[in-house]
């Protein structure tokens, strides 16, 4: 039987008495509603972007460097486009879930190897 079963993923973490306080540091986690969902947009995208790179044509690193440089300047679909992508489709996301799949493989794959 696996050990790990039921055990909650934070387990080893310790948090000190002054954590009681943390929220206080960044109150935008608290006091505006949805504030990490960009986080987790940006985070969700790239992963599928990199998808997109392991397969990619010649060309790839200049459409990248263009849709970093522009910066907050325009909106998602318009960074995208380039690339051929539309963030509405949820084939695109697949890609990222994809990539994420794989490295947890990976892991599993480690597992019995430390």
């Amino acid at each position: 039987m696996d050990q790990r079963a039921g055990r909650k993923p934070w387990a080893g973490i310790e948090l000190g008495a002054d954590y009681e306080t943390y929220w206080a540091y960044i109150p935008h986690f608290v006091h505006s509603p949805f504030y990490v969902y960009a986080y987790a947009f940006g985070d969700c995208l790239v992963n599928s972007l990199y998808g997109v790179y392991q397969g990619a044509r010649d060309g790839f690193a200049e459409r990248y460097l263009a849709m970093l440089s522009a910066g907050g300047t325009k909106h998602h679909s318009e960074l995208l486009a380039p690339f051929g992508l539309d963030a509405r489709d949820p084939a695109f996301w697949q890609i990222g879930l994809k990539m994420i799949e794989g490295m947890i493989i990976d892991l599993e794959g480690l597992e019995g190897h430390a």
